[in-house]
């Protein structure tokens, strides 16, 4: 161990030098620390190009040396070594924007992902409703109907012929929307002549009648048949939801909608040690107490966070649009603030010490949240957050980095919305959406996430839609815009650097270096240099969060 550190402290390991000859007396009677050195692979530093040949941590989870490529060598007697077998290091990957809690009862309910039609949706609702008593709800999640063939949302008919006695309540991918079938509007006490209610929509047919489509605030009577989780049924979400993530390569996540009944659950989880991410929550409306005071935190998890919707969802037509859509004049969309009471949040955070996530994705969404931080006076430094800030106005583009707010953007909105985005928009407004280079270019942060639930969530799937700016099966056109695709680094950078900013942490976190804390995703390539095609089948090979390894395949 002494070969060890002297040879740390020979390159530039200040910690392990002796400030005086006292405190070299006194070090010399002190245990070492415990060394784990992580080495036989490559390794970004996220330091533009840089990369290690080892990485050291000390047994308090920190980075105490980074070594050029052939500069050391070690004996598993001498440290604890951690071969990587020619696997890829980065520095951690955070997932910007998920709903941690969602992606829990995603694995644990009815997963409607990747449904490729209204026939095998009824199928299997058909399947689940089997066996179930008269009356049991049905409740799933994750379908979208982009790629359908049959080129529309599901109905209330569609469901009736296979659930005429179950409630069956099936909400959309983006969660703004949901579709329910006839047992089930009747349950909520939902009929034809039920009015809207604001920042909400029942779509109706050309007679007036309900379809069984619910957008945004309206889902609010049909989601009042679904059981409240049980305490037990949020640990067990929680707890699945965190190791699935850890599993994918994630360390951390910017954990968005948090409800604030929730909060000690985290932190019992833990301390527990079954929370094995690092989260920084963004609170519903309700949860500005824990946020300003920071309440419930532990080395792992911030609380300063607190989420606002704006809109909508583009695919629901419920994204705020300063025109009406395209292919329905009708509409323009749904407010679910107005501008006055974004005003007044705006204040109270900014005395509360609180930071605003505000989700956005039409243009007139982000132009009003433009507007009232600039009225408003608010300094470039709080960090605040427009969560997607998926459609902006030409004239509105520069504001976002001149104002100082954040883009939290999520890559894999765009492979998927571009699919239907030109139907909504019109060829005149798919410029300024999901604008991620132009955004760059103007000097604004642009930070990654993946909205899952909503999305399925993988850092390769991620980290593939910002390179390529193409569906999953290489498709692109001219409405996608190429030329907002980002470089290699330009998208390492959206899943490192730019969240440890968005969570404050940029001391701390989002590359390897000396001093920080040791978050690590290895992936079995180098999503650095492989053909962009071959970024969806790369490996997650290990997960390390705050020096422990939290997942391995090796195990």
């Amino acid at each position: 161990m002494r070969y060890l550190i002297a040879a740390l402290a020979g390159i530039g390991l200040t910690a392990c030098q002796p400030a005086d000859q006292s405190n070299s007396e006194s070090q010399a009677s002190a245990p070492a620390p415990e060394l784990t050195v992580f080495t036989g692979g490559t390794i970004y530093t996220g330091l533009g190009d840089q990369t290690a040949d080892a990485v050291t941590i000390d047994d308090t989870g920190r980075i105490v040396a980074v070594s050029p490529p052939g500069s050391m060598d070690w004996s598993e007697d001498e440290v604890t070594l951690i071969d990587l077998g020619g696997a890829v290091m980065f520095p951690g990957f955070v997932d910007g924007h998920a709903h941690l809690l969602g992606i829990g009862e995603r694995e644990l309910t009815l997963n409607l992902e990747g449904t490729a039609s209204i026939g095998e949706l009824v199928t299997r609702i058909e399947s689940e409703v089997q066996g179930r008593p008269a009356g049991q709800v049905v409740f799933g999640r994750g379908w979208i109907e982009t790629g359908w063939p049959e080129a529309r949302m599901p109905s209330a008919s569609d469901l009736d012929a296979v659930s005429p006695d179950n409630p069956v309540i099936l909400t959309r991918a983006d969660g703004h929307a949901l579709v329910a079938n006839t047992a089930a509007l009747v349950a909520a006490g939902i009929t034809d002549e039920t009015p809207d209610v604001p920042g909400g929509k029942i779509e109706r047919d050309a007679d007036g009648k309900a379809t069984g489509m619910l957008i945004d605030n309206a889902m609010g009577q049909a989601y009042a048949l679904v059981s409240e989780p049980t305490p037990e049924d949020i640990t067990r979400a929680f707890v699945v939801g965190s190791s699935a993530y850890a599993a994918r390569g994630w360390t951390g996540v910017h954990n968005m909608s948090v409800n604030p009944r929730d909060a000690a659950t985290m932190e019992r989880l833990d301390l527990e040690g079954r929370m094995p991410l690092r989260l920084h929550n963004a609170y519903d409306r309700e949860g500005f107490e824990i946020a300003a005071n920071r309440a419930h935190e532990t080395d792992t998890i911030t609380n300063r966070s607190v989420k606002l919707y704006m809109d909508g969802a583009l695919g629901s037509r419920g994204a705020l649009l300063i025109e009406p859509y395209s292919d329905r004049p009708n509409t323009s969309g749904l407010s679910l603030m107005e501008p006055d009471l974004l005003a007044e949040l705006m204040d109270r955070a900014a005395n509360e010490d609180v930071q605003l996530a505000i989700h956005a994705i039409g243009d007139l969404a982000n132009r009003r949240i433009l507007d009232e931080y600039n009225t408003g006076g608010f300094p470039a430094d709080l960090r605040w957050r427009i969560e997607h800030t998926q459609i902006l106005h030409p004239d509105d583009i520069t504001r976002v980095a001149e104002l100082g707010l954040i883009a939290s953007m999520q890559p894999s909105h765009a492979i998927g919305d571009l699919k239907f985005a030109p139907d909504r928009l019109g060829p005149n407004r798919l410029y300024g959406a999901y604008a991620w280079q132009t955004l760059l270019d103007t000097g604004a942060v642009v930070l990654g996430g993946s909205d899952a639930p909503v999305e399925i969530g993988t850092p390769q799937i991620e980290f593939y839609a910002a390179v390529a700016r193409k569906d999953l099966q290489g498709f692109s056109n001219e409405d996608w815009y190429a030329e907002e695709a980002l470089s290699r680094e330009q998208a390492l950078s959206l899943f490192t650097t730019a969240p440890a900013f968005g969570a404050f942490m940029e001391d701390e976190l989002g590359t390897i270096e000396v001093g920080k804390l040791a978050d690590f995703t290895v992936f079995d390539r180098d999503l650095m240099t492989i053909p962009e095609a071959e970024i969806l089948q790369a490996q997650t090979v290990m997960t390390v969060v705050h020096g422990e390894i939290v997942y391995s395949a090796a195990e």
